[in-house]
């Protein structure tokens, strides 16, 4: 099996954050592919399907951005999943909106969410999927604010489009592997 863990915060308050596709793109998923994200367990909300042939299960942890690791070492554990059979995906602030980066390790870059999966998992060998959500439009503009807004019209035109080629992304990784779904996606540039 394989786990999709999407991140983000929970709660009305940051839906449809920049910070939080991480959640909308694991929400497309289960609506396409028909998967019921409503289990709770182990400070998240899961849900179990095929996708691409493969086994998977969707994890949205509930444990906020910063702290997203207890959720996913504790499910990686108590499933028999290895890092490298999980692919994490969150925002990017430094890729432009439209553009996607798949990689199959590496640093946390400055994402909080990732830093703590590195930290819990005990290891950065596990492939994440990055979406870009842009930079702060202003020098001096606080990062923090900005990941916690949500986009403007225009850019949520685009981010729609983004998160159906973000999806096409991961099956293809479920099916194919992370060279060809890389090759495929990382040099894409989304427009609408």
């Amino acid at each position: 099996m394989k786990l999709i863990v999407g991140l983000g915060n929970p709660g009305v308050a940051y839906a449809k954050t920049r910070h939080n596709i991480g959640f909308e793109l694991l929400d497309a998923l289960a609506e396409a592919h028909g998967i019921a994200l409503t289990n709770r367990r182990d400070r998240a909300v899961t849900g179990r399907g095929v996708i691409a042939g493969q086994a998977v299960m969707l994890v949205k942890p509930q444990t906020y951005m910063n702290l997203s690791g207890d959720a996913v070492s504790v499910i990686a554990s108590k499933e028999g999943v290895e890092r490298t059979d999980i692919l994490v995906v969150c925002d990017d602030i430094n890729l432009p909106p439209g553009r996607l980066r798949l990689r199959a390790s590496g640093s946390a870059g400055g994402q909080n969410g990732l830093k703590d999966l590195i930290a819990k998992l005990e290891g950065d060998d596990f492939p994440r999927l990055r979406i870009g959500v842009g930079a702060p439009p202003a020098l001096g503009s606080e990062q923090i604010d900005w990941v916690l807004s949500r986009f403007s019209p225009p850019d949520r035109k685009l981010m729609d489009e983004v998160l159906i080629a973000a999806m096409g992304a991961t099956e293809l990784w479920l099916s194919e592997g992370l060279l060809v779904a890389a090759n495929r996606f990382n040099g894409l540039v989304v427009t609408v």
